[in-house]
């Protein structure tokens, strides 16, 4: 906890009653697994859910690739980043190999097939704008991916498991 004398005093805000009465603070996600669990996204895959912001149809969270796995072929409708923090981790359909500390981003229309051969696997933080629409292997449509998505698919997992639903993530 900071001690007083270090914490900067400000000038007086002019929009203070009104920060008060409709701001909201930012919010605390825990990062360790009992409060915040690993959510299996198929045979190969984990995602752990940061936040959901329903008024932009934006979405962020880890997502853990196991070794030898592959997300499924998906084209973007809105633009997604990406941070590698373990592993690495490429698309079939480019060049390049993403390893911790590397930034990705991928523009609306683009459409690729994540894999990673790492031993153990990857993990990397994604900031997900819009939909993502997946594909099977014949290229046929399977699902979208939106922010109701990524809600159902957390919220799903922690009433079946009986882990509390941590409010903080929804702005």
């Amino acid at each position: 906890m900071p001690k007083p004398e270090l914490i900067t005093a400000l000038p007086p805000e002019p929009h203070e009653a009104m920060i008060r009465r409709f701001g909201k603070e930012g919010a605390f996600i825990p990062g360790d697994d009992a409060n915040n669990p690993w959510v299996p996204f198929g045979d190969q895959a984990a995602i752990k859910h940061l936040s959901f912001d329903v008024r932009t149809n934006t979405a962020a969270n880890i997502l853990w690739v196991k070794g030898g796995g592959r997300i499924g072929t998906h084209k973007h409708r809105g633009v997604v980043s990406a941070v590698t923090l373990e592993g690495s981790w490429g698309y079939y359909e480019y060049d390049w190999v993403a390893r911790p500390g590397d930034f990705v981003y991928e523009l609306p229309g683009t459409a690729h097939t994540l894999y990673s051969d790492d031993p153990n696997g990857m993990k990397a933080l994604f900031w997900l704008n819009g939909a993502i629409e997946f594909f099977d292997d014949n290229g046929k449509y399977d699902f979208t991916a939106d922010v109701f998505w990524f809600i159902d698919h957390y919220v799903s997992y922690c009433e079946a498991n009986g882990i509390a639903i941590n409010k903080d993530m929804f702005i």
